[in-house]
């Protein structure tokens, strides 16, 4: 996933690219189009100077000109010279490439200038009409001792480049290191209060409204932080009044609820008729649902809101495993399911009443889901980080989007889940399970079963 740091980071980076290549392309235009015929012009005005002062200080013989050109090349020039019957000399720094172009030569037949630097067929780009080649040059002729010469003449590059440039260079390199670390920093401090509201809207789903924000600000991510704020102690002033309304129902249905359930105990015991007595055992069935539902929620509604008084001990969950199992042996006969297990010692630093929860939810699952005949395996494993408990059934399963939701609120997949159940029961156990720092899985597969894994770190554990 990309972040908003990397998106911003890159967007810049990616603007600065296109800059320099606008800006380059806009500066090789301009010198293709104007400053590279200037160039040669005065290159030509130059070559001209030389090839006057040739002609006047040296009108009787061409070698006398050696050490003159040698010592203007010395300047910062790179100078040919041939001769009309073909002698060649050579100034400054030499040439990469020293053929010249056909055209190149009617400088000596034809006494013409040769624009070399301004029709090099070197290409587009203005980098190619620096290159050290021959052809790259502007050529006049002159005339000594009656022997026609062609003086070919262009800046060397050395000169081009000089220290300025340099300076430069490295003020731009400078100045490019410098603002795009100036960028990653602010890229950096823009995103940190965003990456704090993300980590309090995750805490927000976790129903902690205390997660501390931090944010001082006067632009509009302090407005978002300061809005975020206020909705912060809403949601917790909604969810403290949904959970004291849930608590406070809870309590008072309690006690009607037991009534009834007295009452329909009684009524069995007097002479009804068939039709009446199902009645009867109907109220009854559904006043214990109905008071199991309200006990459920009591317990769910402490632990939301930690008032749970957490009781921890050393607590041999192989022990309570097997005692819930004797508890509910009458039911797996019932519906003749074989179950097995692999429940070495295993100690552990936790609340045992909570424990006892949550393999009474798991097992009462693993029966109440399973097939007449089918079969439940219960294992407890142990390494270096964890203590692993695997209650797997051969029930009849779920699909990959209902064993997402199992875990949620009032959620029973269909009608066949319904009977005798309240859609708390592995809600309640996540959050146990996540009171004592570890966590619940479950992998499901229709008519094939499903199985629960929970995991509980090695920390708690102590040795008995």
């Amino acid at each position: 996933m990309k972040t908003l740091y990397r998106k911003f980071i890159i967007a810049t980076l990616l603007i600065l690219g296109i800059s320099i290549i606008i800006a380059f392309i806009l500066a090789n235009w301009v010198y293709m189009t104007s400053t590279k015929g200037r160039i040669d012009r005065q290159n030509v005005i130059i070559a001209e100077e030389m090839a006057s002062s040739l002609q006047q200080m040296h009108s009787t013989s061409h070698v006398s000109f050696v050490a003159y050109l040698d010592s203007v090349s010395k300047l910062g020039y790179q100078i040919y010279v041939l001769s009309e019957s073909g002698e060649e000399f050579f100034f400054g720094e030499p040439f990469s490439k020293k053929n010249l172009p056909p055209e190149a030569m009617s400088v000596i037949k034809d006494k013409e200038i040769y624009h070399g630097m301004d029709l090099s067929n070197a290409g587009w780009m203005m980098m190619s009409h620096f290159s050290n080649q021959l052809d790259n040059t502007v050529g006049v002729p002159f005339t000594i001792a009656d022997e026609n010469f062609g003086l070919y003449l262009r800046p060397n590059n050395k000169l081009l480049f000089s220290d300025v440039h340099v300076i430069f260079a490295w003020f731009f390199v400078a100045v490019s290191i410098v603002s795009i670390s100036g960028v990653i920093w602010f890229a950096k401090h823009l995103i940190k209060p965003i990456t704090k509201l993300t980590e309090a809207t995750r805490e927000i789903t976790r129903e902690n409204f205390n997660f501390p924000l931090n944010i001082y600000r006067k632009d509009e991510i302090g407005q978002l932080a300061e809005s975020f704020g206020i909705m912060q102690t809403q949601l917790q002033h909604n969810d403290e009044a949904r959970k004291s309304f849930i608590n406070n129902v809870s309590h008072d249905f309690q006690s009607p609820l037991m009534n009834i359930q007295g009452y329909a105990e009684l009524l069995k015991t007097q002479k009804l008729d068939e039709e009446h007595l199902e009645y009867v055992e109907i109220i009854d069935q559904e006043s214990k649902r109905l008071s199991n539902l309200t006990k459920q929620l009591l317990l769910l509604t402490s632990l939301d809101q930690k008032s749970y008084p957490m009781k921890l001990g050393v607590t041999r969950i192989d022990t309570q495993i097997k005692e819930t199992v004797r508890r509910h042996q009458w039911r797996l006969e019932e519906k003749e399911i074989e179950i097995s297990y692999q429940l070495p010692p295993s100690p552990i630093q936790a609340d045992p009443e909570l424990l006892m929860t949550v393999w009474d939810n798991l097992l009462t699952n693993a029966i109440k889901y399973n097939q007449n005949g089918g079969s439940i395996f219960i294992k407890i494993t142990q390494n270096d980080d964890y203590t692993a408990i695997i209650f797997k059934d051969t029930g009849i399963g779920m699909t990959e989007e209902q064993a997402s939701k199992v875990f949620e609120r009032f959620y029973r997949v269909d009608a066949a889940r319904k009977k005798d159940g309240t859609g708390l029961g592995l809600s309640i156990v996540k959050h146990i399970i996540e009171l004592h720092d570890g966590t619940i899985e479950v992998e499901s597969e229709i008519q094939m079963g499903t199985s629960f894994t929970i995991k509980l770190p090695i920390e708690k554990q102590t040795e008995e």
